[in-house]
């Protein structure tokens, strides 16, 4: 059977046809995508894994779908899903069309955000049809993911013969198909990383410093803020800052900085490369003004010394020459380019809007 798919526009009762589907690499993504194409009709047939959590995630969602080898599951299914870490993917296309496996008129499909079609060439040399179909969501690698799926966003790059299979597909999933060049996507997964993954990081942290701080229920205390922060930002961009930075508010940045070097000495380079950006947009935005800037700036620029080991904080403002709020300048001259800056917002009552993006699954998320 050759799953190609006409390129009219499909409706309820001409969907693509009913396809065996299997899938390479058991991770988080792989089981949860192949359940619900289930639930749209199509037949899981096939699975590799390796880990014993491969195995386990398979035989959770994908009960009665025997575990073979990546060859049998070419083999046997007419839609492959590649479903393994970015890096391992190239090699794996390679492997598989060096050895055969692949077959003409068969659906490749990976889901990595990094790559588009490109990489799977050797596949196509060898007759079969490719798709880069990327869900933008984090996997957990347990059945909810697949009701996550339901409105996610799917990085769509295929071949514009196959533009509207890909897009028939992501849709059958519950998703929405979102096209992306194939040029483009290594900034694509970029900007998901940047604003999903690197959240996660900023939160964990959070709740690290505010159980030191004595906070009994850290989750319970940020949600609120932070689901209003993300709100905002999804809303308004940079017009939804807040805090110290935003408002420049100096001595506070330099009291934050402070606490961290004595309680988490490991935050303070993050704190201040998130700080020193907040501060930029801001002041690119008209949020922060030029004048009330000049004293943040100089706070950022001698913190970031400090953490390179080169002198301390002095003064209430964290700097050692208070006449010269940007630098401090020695009888050899200036110390050298401004710092980076850390988070906006982890203190105070206004805590930090705009820290949030949309969830996005990163790399290494296919696993």
């Amino acid at each position: 059977m050759n799953p190609s798919f006409s390129q009219e526009p499909l409706d309820a009762r001409d969907r693509p046809a009913r396809l065996t589907v299997g899938v390479v690499g058991a991770g988080r993504v792989g089981p949860a995508l192949a359940a619900s194409l289930r639930l749209a009709g199509h037949r899981p047939i096939a699975v590799s894994g390796v880990s014993d959590a491969s195995v386990r995630r398979a035989a959770a969602l994908l009960p009665d779908v025997p575990l073979v080898t990546p060859a049998e599951v070419l083999a046997r299914a007419e839609l492959v899903l590649l479903t393994v870490p970015d890096d391992a993917l190239p090699g794996l296309v390679e492997g598989l069309a060096e050895t055969g496996a692949v077959r003409p008129g068969q659906l490749i499909v990976h889901t990595s955000g990094r790559y588009g079609t490109r990489v799977l060439d050797p596949a196509r040399r060898a007759g079969a049809l490719p798709l880069a179909l990327h869900p933008v969501m984090t996997f957990t690698g347990t059945s909810v993911d697949v009701q996550r799926l339901a409105g996610c966003s799917f990085g769509v790059t295929a071949p514009e013969e196959l533009r509207l299979a890909a897009e028939a597909l992501v849709i059958e999933m519950g998703g929405e198909p979102e096209q992306i060049a194939e040029e483009a996507r290594p900034l694509y997964h970029a900007a998901l990383a940047l604003g999903a993954n690197h959240l996660v990081t900023l939160v964990a942290q959070s709740m690290e410093l505010l159980r030191k701080a004595g906070v009994g229920a850290p989750d319970r205390m940020l949600g609120p803020l932070l689901g209003a922060a993300l709100d905002n930002a999804l809303r308004s961009g940079d017009a939804a800052l807040t805090g110290p930075v935003a408002r420049g508010d100096a001595g506070t940045v330099a009291a934050h900085v402070r606490e961290l070097r004595t309680h988490a000495p490991q935050s303070v380079a993050g704190y201040l490369a998130m700080a020193r950006t907040t501060a930029d947009r801001a002041l690119a935005s008209g949020l922060l003004k030029p004048e009330s800037a000049e004293d943040l700036l100089g706070v950022l620029s001698d913190s970031a010394h400090t953490v390179n080991g080169s002198y301390g904080l002095n003064g209430p403002h964290g700097r050692d020459d208070a006449d010269e709020p940007h630098r401090r300048n020695g009888p050899d001259g200036p110390d050298g380019p401004q710092g980076q800056g850390g988070p906006e917002g982890q203190g105070g009552p206004e805590g930090q809007d705009g820290q949030g993006g949309p969830e996005g699954s990163g790399p290494g998320e296919n696993r």
